[in-house]
């Protein structure tokens, strides 16, 4: 602890002569448009349960993507990051003399879950195993809008080869598509690794904000599992319900991908349960520290990590909270969509820099 503060001071010198010229990517765009969003400085004080953050636990996940973080002013910090001990003293102490909390936009907050589905699959079509998961069509490029998730239910891509597996519940495959990745168990046993490979292009639709319009639920009754058990319950409706969610994933194979590590997240390395996030990039920087206070039956405060994107996470207080893999993870993910606030963790003059800028 004694030769980690002794660094301190040269570190955070040289960074700031680079610090002064830059702003957090995501701010500096939304400024350019006229349109900032809120952003203040916080005291660490002002974090309710700073102290118990666990906060080595999230430096240790921060350094599985620091080396993705390429501006002079996270390169720095990042250095340092590697020589702190791993307890929670430590940590904590790192990241409040290197980071300054910044909160960006206007609380509350919207937090959700997801999760890494393990799912029944087989590598021929049986009349069980009907579903199939994509890999991602040869002609499709990024920001085409492509097939819809209806032509494609309808057969746009069948008989090109283009298969994966074929699991056994259609409800399934949608909600391996919401994931945006997944462990598929097939008949012979083994299990293959599915990760994110592409879209088709169209904007994500809630089909439970679409639910609750035509007056099936009410607001406070959507979760993952009421949707799935009232698609269940109604087949011809629920799958044109399915389809009004026009956005379509599609999958590559992850053969390398260790059991024990986490799905690949936007920023192309393993996510850990419950310290990564899924945020959106234009107002939170990948690959940095958030600090989370969430509400709701199981409240959470803690420190986690900008390490993915989703769809359906937009705004500058949105996130989806990873919760790891299996049935387990789902249904605590599934249930949760609850208030409180989100705080970025910004290195030092990049967080007063990014209030210049306003």
């Amino acid at each position: 602890m004694g030769r980690f503060r002794n660094f301190l001071p040269g570190l955070r010198g040289k960074a700031a002569r680079a610090l002064r010229r830059l702003a957090a990517p995501g701010l500096a765009a939304l400024m350019a448009t006229g349109q900032p969003p809120r952003a203040e400085v916080l005291a660490f004080e002002s974090l309710a349960g700073w102290h118990e953050g666990g906060q080595a636990d999230a430096l240790a996940a921060f350094l599985v993507t620091c080396d993705r973080l390429d501006a002079p002013d996270w390169r720095a910090v990042c250095a340092l990051a590697r020589d702190v001990p791993g307890d929670d003293t430590s940590a904590r102490a790192f990241f409040e003399l290197l980071f300054r909390p910044v909160i960006v936009g206007s609380p509350p907050a919207l937090f959700t879950g997801y999760y890494e589905p393990e799912l029944n699959g087989s590598s021929v079509r049986t009349p069980r195993h009907a579903w199939p998961v994509y890999r991602r069509p040869p002609e499709l490029r990024d920001g085409m809008v492509y097939h819809s998730r209806a032509a494609i239910e309808g057969g746009a891509l069948r008989g090109r080869g283009l298969e994966i597996a074929w699991l056994d519940d259609p409800v399934e495959v949608f909600f391996l598509h919401i994931q945006g990745s997944g462990r598929i168990r097939m008949t012979d046993g083994s299990v293959i690794r599915l990760g994110y490979a592409g879209r088709n292009g169209h904007g994500y639709r809630s089909v439970g904000q679409e639910l609750v319009r035509r007056g099936y639920f009410q607001p406070h009754q959507v979760s993952a599992q009421a949707i799935a058990a009232w698609v269940r319950r109604n087949p011809g409706l629920g799958a044109e319900m399915l389809n009004h969610n026009p956005s379509y994933i599609f999958f590559r194979r992850l053969d390398d991908l260790p059991a024990h590590l986490g799905p690949i997240g936007a920023m192309g390395r393993s996510i850990t349960p419950l310290r990564s996030l899924a945020v959106d990039p234009a107002f939170t920087p990948l690959g940095a520290p958030v600090w989370i206070e969430k509400g709701g039956r199981v409240a959470l405060n803690r420190l986690m990590v900008a390490q993915d994107t989703g769809g359906a996470i937009k705004g500058p207080q949105r996130a989806d909270i990873f919760y790891g893999f299996g049935d387990s993870a789902g249904e605590a993910a599934g249930i949760v969509r609850d208030g409180g606030r989100m705080v970025q963790l910004l290195p030092i003059d990049r967080a007063y820099a990014a209030l210049e800028g306003r």
